[in-house]
């Protein structure tokens, strides 16, 4: 089993960007730096690989990059997801359960750090998921927002996101099932393309600091 601190400690510092995508990982540093022994370190590392976030390079690892690609693949699949979600949540879900949903918004302060903002838009559309009574939907939800996490940070305080967040959970309340999942499509689709428009117009910059980007 994966040491949870060194596991813990890796995947935090790979999210928040304090180690930059394409950067090399060797054990031996790892293991003097985070004080973990090999074998726990490996199988955190191990786990990371599973999430996407790190990949073997030779003997060593390597954080990975940010990939386009991925991105446009895991936008396609949050959208399968996450619509069909909205409309069994239109059937499913209790409206304690979704007031609960639209009180966690209001509470929401785009003016956090980004890294809270990530793990708070994280938190909003796996629950909005769980809400249609299927935990594998939040399951998949989870994981493609885990990978898409360190180029999310770009537009996660983003206050037209949070206002569509607000129109969905809305829409969910008044089990408008069509208008519900039209509604997330159009955000997840609007959200890919100020993404790629954040990094478009972040390149040089985010290539100066070391960030690799790919695809």
């Amino acid at each position: 089993m994966a040491d949870p601190t060194a596991y813990d400690r890796l995947r935090s510092q790979i999210l928040d960007l304090d180690r930059v995508p394409g950067s090399r990982l060797t054990e031996r540093g790892l293991e003097a730096e985070l004080g973990a022994s090999r074998t726990p370190l490996r199988a955190a590392l191990m786990r990371l690989e599973a999430e996407g976030l790190v990949a073997r390079d030779g003997r060593a690892w390597q954080v990975s990059p940010i990939d386009l690609g991925e991105i446009a693949r895991l936008s396609e699949l949050r959208d399968a997801v996450e619509t069909a979600a909205a409309r069994l949540s239109c059937a499913r879900a209790s409206d304690a359960d979704i007031a609960s949903l639209a009180a966690h918004l209001d509470e929401f302060d785009t003016s956090v750090p980004a890294d809270e903002a990530v793990r708070a838009g994280t938190h909003f559309h796996v629950r909005l998921a769980a809400l249609s009574g299927n935990h594998f939907f939040a399951d998949t939800v989870d994981s493609a927002m885990t990978r898409l996490a360190r180029s999310r940070w770009l537009v996660a305080r983003s206050e037209e996101a949070w206002q569509e967040h607000r129109e969905i959970v809305q829409l969910i309340a008044d089990r408008q099932a069509d208008a519900a999942a039209e509604r997330i499509h159009a955000h997840i689709v609007g959200t890919h393309e100020r993404l790629l428009a954040a990094l478009d117009a972040d390149a040089r910059a985010l290539r100066g600091r070391g960030l690799a980007i790919v695809g």
